[in-house]
């Protein structure tokens, strides 16, 4: 019998606070303690870029299944981490929780909306502390929606391809304290033609070699200039195959539940 995964995503919203020194609101949940420790080790100070790749529904069960696919991934990864979602497992709830660290009935998205969030999110403490911050993501989708009317900048395209070539322009311009991009197309896929459609499993491809071009940019264009970065690799949540042809979401269920979260500390 497959077991539920033990760390929230809740946690990754007081991670990225501590990781830039910056305090987190009393009722988030604790940060990661293994991305915590091995940042100090790797660094002795508090890092200064913060980079969150967030790919959406790709499950812990494709992991195992596809490893081979991770491999480049996986090459430089510091951390792998068995990472739960929270219930419901849709976009807007995840990544509600994922960066205010409340639970859904605590920040209010409890099925498939999107409001924009009324409580206190890394996008309203890091501006307070100084922060610079970008939002870099497809229009419409949760991650450009839930989180406006913040003291951030958004950069919302109509393709993933536009948003990722901006995403390397702004490591190239190095303005930013922290970047957040969203990719939603291997979701997009898996609803239309099942998790393992060939083309949902092209879109999981690429979402890898995303993070691996923005993993070789960071090094080229930040880790020269003495920049202390972390780079993460965020899903929201899992999927699974439903009535045959299609695929879904949304179950408190572990391949709903289940992700794998991976940081790089360059």
């Amino acid at each position: 019998m497959v077991e539920f995964n033990k760390i929230q995503i809740t946690k990754v919203a007081a991670t990225v606070l501590e990781l830039l020194g910056v305090a987190k609101e009393e009722k988030m949940a604790a940060p990661i303690s293994e991305v915590i420790e091995e940042s100090s080790k790797k660094f002795q100070k508090p890092v200064d870029r913060v980079f969150m790749y967030n790919p959406d529904a790709i499950a812990m069960w494709i992991y195992d299944k596809y490893r081979e696919d991770f491999k480049d991934l996986e090459l430089d990864a510091d951390l792998k981490l068995k990472m739960m979602s929270v219930y419901p497992p849709v976009t807007p709830a995840c990544f509600g929780s994922m960066y205010s660290g409340l639970l859904p009935k605590d920040h209010g998205i409890q099925k498939y909306e999107k409001p924009v969030l009324k409580v206190p999110t890394i996008f309203d403490l890091l501006p307070q502390a100084g922060k610079k911050v970008a939002i870099v993501s497809t229009a419409k989708d949760s991650i450009s929606v839930i989180f406006l009317e913040r003291n951030i900048d958004y950069f919302i395209y109509p393709t993933k391809e536009e948003c990722n070539n901006k995403a390397m322009e702004l490591i190239e311009a190095d303005e930013y304290d922290v970047i957040i991009l969203y990719n939603p197309d291997y979701d997009y896929y898996m609803h239309r033609f099942t998790p393992e459609g060939k083309r949902s499993l092209r879109a999981l491809r690429e979402n890898i070699d995303t993070y691996c071009q923005i993993r070789e940019e960071i090094k080229k264009k930040w880790q020269s200039k003495g920049h202390r970065t972390v780079l993460g690799f965020a899903p929201d949540h899992g999927c699974h195959r439903a009535w045959g042809f299609l695929g879904s979401h949304g179950k408190n269920e572990p391949y709903d539940m289940n992700i794998v979260h991976f940081y790089t500390f360059i």
